[in-house]
């Protein structure tokens, strides 16, 4: 005997389905044949959480199997996960004090230490700090790994990526301030690359417009920063020599003209294990190889500040405005 469903059930059931489908947005642009290797053809960008004022620095965690991300103008940390959704993991995230302030106050970027502690880009404290708390039980109490550079105060450090020594290399431009470069409590005439190791903090490169994502190729010997600046949206690279002096400065993409139309300025960052760069910028998510040959795009709609990729490299998370976002690379 065929089983019939009752119409206002039928009803119930199709609009349970609707509000579980996945919202899928933007694109892949397969640019050369070597992408088919890091991200499969049936892969695209899926809104895993929206609404939030400006999403960036997502982290994965591999421990608990959480995103955690931060909503920076909210000065909130949130998290999702897929069996839970999203909700607060952090708040307050990057200001501490009671006095009110403007500007974009919260976290930023999100890195671990080699011991899973968690390290926050702070913008409204002006600083670099770790948790001081388990990643699973978070609570806003933190402790200071640089808020200054031979007494002068930090700007706003921005992202972060961590040796695997435990130094901090991160960048500090200007975007965390209340009135940005213009703002009066600037005390550095530039915007910094800095490492922070064993209680020191030295400055690595000043030359840079605004510093802005940064994380280092496979061996350490090199990172790259992304370069925030409309007139020069840039990858750049440095390598590093004896003692961490930084030589052969060079570019390593140039995506000026790209920014001129597109959505989006070089931003965070990933590198996975073989040395590929899943790189946020005009027009979305550029991947590149570690020679700074352009394999493919993500292409999304609205500004990407970030990405995160899962332990197991076979999901890239994105922060683009008010969404979160998910690519599932490969099986």
């Amino acid at each position: 005997m065929k089983a019939t469903i009752p119409a206002l059930a039928l009803l119930a059931l199709v609009t349970a389905c609707k509000t579980n489908e996945v919202k899928k947005i933007g694109s892949i642009e397969r640019i050369d044949p070597a992408l088919d290797a890091i991200v499969s053809p049936t892969a695209q960008p899926e809104i895993i959480a929206e609404g939030f004022e400006w999403s960036e620095g997502p982290l994965w965690l591999e421990e608990t199997k959480t995103l955690i991300f931060s909503d920076v103008p909210k000065n909130t940390i949130h998290q999702w996960t897929e069996e839970k959704g999203l909700s607060i993991y952090l708040t307050p995230s990057g200001y501490t004090s009671s006095v009110p302030r403007g500007g974009e106050m919260g976290s930023n970027g999100l890195a671990l230490t080699p011991d899973g502690k968690l390290v926050l880009c702070q913008h409204g404290d002006r600083r670099i700090a770790i948790m001081n708390a388990p990643i699973n039980a978070p609570k806003p109490d933190f402790i200071t790994v640089s808020d200054n550079i031979d007494g002068k105060k930090l700007s706003s450090p921005n992202d972060a990526t961590v040796r695997s020594n435990g130094d901090v290399f991160f960048t500090d431009p200007p975007y965390g301030l209340p009135k940005q470069a213009d703002d009066s409590t600037k005390e550095t005439p530039f915007n910094g690359v800095y490492k922070a190791s064993g209680g020191k903090t030295t400055l690595l490169v000043d030359s840079l417009t605004r510093p802005n994502g940064i994380a280092f190729l496979p061996g350490e010997k090199t990172f790259i920063v992304a370069n925030s600046d409309p007139d020069k949206a840039i990858w750049y690279a440095f390598d590093l020599a004896e003692h961490d002096s930084v030589t052969n400065a060079r570019i390593f993409y140039n995506a000026t003209e790209e920014a001129k139309h597109e959505k989006g300025l070089p931003d965070g960052f990933k590198v996975d294990k073989q040395g590929n760069i899943f790189a946020s910028g005009p027009g979305g998510v550029w991947i590149f190889n570690a020679q700074g040959k352009v394999l493919g795009k993500i292409k999304i709609p609205e500004a990407t500040s970030n990405c995160a990729l899962s332990a197991d490299e076979k999901t890239l998370y994105l922060t683009s405005d008010m969404y979160v976002l998910r690519v599932k690379l490969r099986e």
